[in-house]
């Protein structure tokens, strides 16, 4: 799949995905060919990948979006919230990093697909339903 087709489907621009990519790619997870016909594909088994692995080769970036503004500030309220809950932040994110290890690539795919067949039963049971009504519909009005 190329990144354009990618950050297309992600609503992003196509070089933030070049760069996760580069990443994941250093890490050995994906591979990338140029030219006609080129793009990104998966490069190892990913029952062996973890949310972690990829979390890593990432470069660890910042998991809580919530956290100390300041390192020194000068309130001492913000200093005493600070200190109380940077230990929390730090368990909150080690616990996030145990539960990434549990869950594997193959696992999100297996989800995907799950979620997907579900989507398409629906729309086939939606179909089907929609078919009906609208036979019943002709066959009342020659009726009529």
């Amino acid at each position: 799949m190329t990144s354009e087709l990618l950050a297309r489907s992600m609503d992003t621009n196509p070089v933030v995905i070049r760069r996760v990519l580069a990443g994941l790619r250093e890490a050995g997870y994906v591979r990338s060919e140029k030219g006609q016909g080129g793009g990104w594909s998966l490069a190892c088994d990913l029952s062996k990948i973890t949310l972690r692995d990829i979390y890593e080769a990432l470069d660890s970036p910042s998991l809580l979006a919530i956290g100390n503004r300041t390192e020194a500030p000068g309130c001492l309220v913000e200093a005493a919230v600070n200190a109380r809950l940077s230990q929390a932040f730090q368990d909150a994110e080690a616990l996030l990093l145990v539960r990434f290890s549990e869950v594997t690539v193959a696992m999100l795919r297996d989800d995907v697909r799950a979620r997907l067949a579900a989507r398409s039963g629906a729309r086939g049971i939606e179909n089907a339903h929609e078919s009906t009504s609208g036979r019943a519909k002709r066959r009342r009005l020659k009726r009529a």
